[in-house]
C-alpha cells in the first residue's frame, strides 16, 4: 500500500500541540515561541512533511510564482539574469515560470497566456522588437500584477525597469578603438527597432563626434545578433574592397562571426580590431579573445527580483523607478592594437 503524505495534523500528534500551533510555527507565525518553532521544524523534517503548495496558494491567493519572459535562454547574458531572479525570488518562497519570445510577438501573446493562465504573482519580462507588444504589458498592469523589465525596457508603461546604460556601453567601446589608432570604424547595428540598439549607435556616433571623426552612414551595417550574419557581413565588406580599421558590433555573436571571416585574410588586430558587446562566454576563448562590453546580467536578474519584491512589499506606496547599471569594457587581445 502507498505510504500517506505527512500531514500538519500528524505532526501536531506527534507533538501533542495543535494543528493551528504547527501551522503557525512552519509559517513563522510572531505569536509562536522559538523554541516551539524549532521544535515544529525538526518534527517536520524527521517526518518528511512536504507542504501542499495547491492548498497553500488557494488559501492565500497566491501562486507563489513569478512569469520571467525573455527573448532566448540559450543566450548567456539572459541565462545569467535569469540565474539573478532565482537567487533572489527563492529566498521569498517564489518559484519561476520562464517563457522564451524568440523576439517574435506571436511566442510572446503565447507567453502572456499561459502566465496568465498559471495565475502567476507577477512578470519581470524582456520586451520583443515588437511595436504591437505594449497592449500586452498594459494587461499586466490593468490586472494588478507588478510588471518589472529589464535590459529592454518600454518607457511609456511607467513601471519599473533594471537596464545597462547602452549608450555607454557603445560610446566606451567606440572610443576604445579611436585610442588604438582606428579611424575608419564600421558599427553592426542590431534590430534598431529595438531602443538598445539604437543607443549603442548613438554613442558609436557620440564618440566619432567627440574626436572630429565624420559619421558615415554606409560605414553602419544591419546585422542582428547572428553568427551567420555577422559572416556575412565581413564577407560583403571584402567584397566591396572599402576596408575598415575597426569594428564595433552591437552583438558578440556577430563580431565572432566576423573575426571568423577576417582573420583568414587579416590580422586581428593590427590591420582590423574588433569590439563586441555582452561578454558571452566564447569572447575569451576565442582566438584572438575578444574585447567586448559586460552588460552584468546576474546583477541585472538580482535588482529586478529585489524590485519586484519591494514592489509586493509596498503595493500601496510603490514608485516605479530605473535602474541603470554601468557596463564595463574588457580589453582583450582582439583591439588591443597599442601597448
Amino acid at each position: 500500500m502507498k505510504k500517506s503524505k505527512t500531514t500538519i495534523r500528524d505532526i501536531a500528534g506527534a507533538l501533542s500541540v495543535t494543528s493551528s500551533t504547527v501551522s503557525r510555527a512552519l509559517n513563522n507565525h510572531p505569536a509562536i515561541s522559538d523554541d516551539t518553532k524549532q521544535l515544529v521544524t525538526a518534527m517536520a523534517r524527521q517526518m518528511n512533511y512536504k507542504p501542499n503548495r495547491l492548498a497553500a496558494a488557494l488559501r492565500s491567493g497566491k501562486s507563489m510564482n513569478i512569469g520571467v519572459i525573455v527573448p532566448m535562454v540559450e543566450r548567456s547574458i539572459f541565462a545569467a539574469i535569469i540565474r539573478g531572479i532565482e537567487e533572489v525570488v527563492a529566498q521569498s518562497g517564489y518559484g519561476i515560470i520562464m517563457c522564451q519570445t524568440y523576439d517574435e510577438l506571436r511566442y510572446e501573446k503565447r507567453a502572456f497566456d499561459t502566465l496568465f493562465r498559471s495565475q502567476v504573482d507577477g512578470v519581470i519580462a524582456s520586451a520583443t522588437r515588437s511595436s504591437g507588444n505594449i497592449e500586452l504589458y498594459k494587461s499586466v498592469i490593468e490586472e494588478d500584477i507588478p510588471l518589472i523589465l529589464f535590459d529592454r525596457s518600454i518607457d511609456e508603461l511607467g513601471v519599473s525597469s533594471v537596464v545597462v546604460d547602452d549608450f555607454k556601453g557603445g560610446y566606451e567601446a567606440t572610443r576604445h578603438l579611436i585610442e588604438q589608432g582606428c579611424r575608419k570604424i564600421v558599427h553592426f547595428a542590431g534590430d534598431l527597432d529595438i531602443k538598445i540598439y539604437q543607443e549603442r549607435l548613438k554613442g558609436y556616433k557620440a564618440a566619432l563626434a567627440e574626436e572630429g571623426i565624420k559619421f558615415e552612414a554606409h560605414r553602419v551595417i544591419n546585422c542582428p545578433s547572428d553568427i551567420e550574419r555577422g559572416r556575412k557581413a565581413a564577407e560583403q565588406i571584402i567584397l566591396d574592397n572599402d576596408i575598415p580599421d575597426a569594428i564595433f558590433s552591437s552583438s558578440d555573436f556577430a563580431a565572432l562571426g566576423a573575426l571568423q571571416v577576417l582573420k583568414s585574410k587579416f590580422k586581428i588586430p593590427e590591420d582590423i580590431a574588433i569590439v563586441g558587446f555582452a561578454n558571452e562566454p566564447f569572447t575569451s576563448f576565442v582566438e584572438p579573445a575578444m574585447t567586448t562590453v559586460n552588460q552584468h546580467g546576474r546583477d541585472m536578474g538580482r535588482l529586478a527580483a529585489k524590485a519586484f519584491l519591494d514592489c509586493v512589499a509596498n503595493r500601496k506606496g510603490y514608485v516605479p523607478r530605473q535602474i541603470v547599471l554601468q557596463p564595463e569594457l574588457i580589453v582583450r587581445a582582439s583591439s588591443k592594437k597599442l601597448n
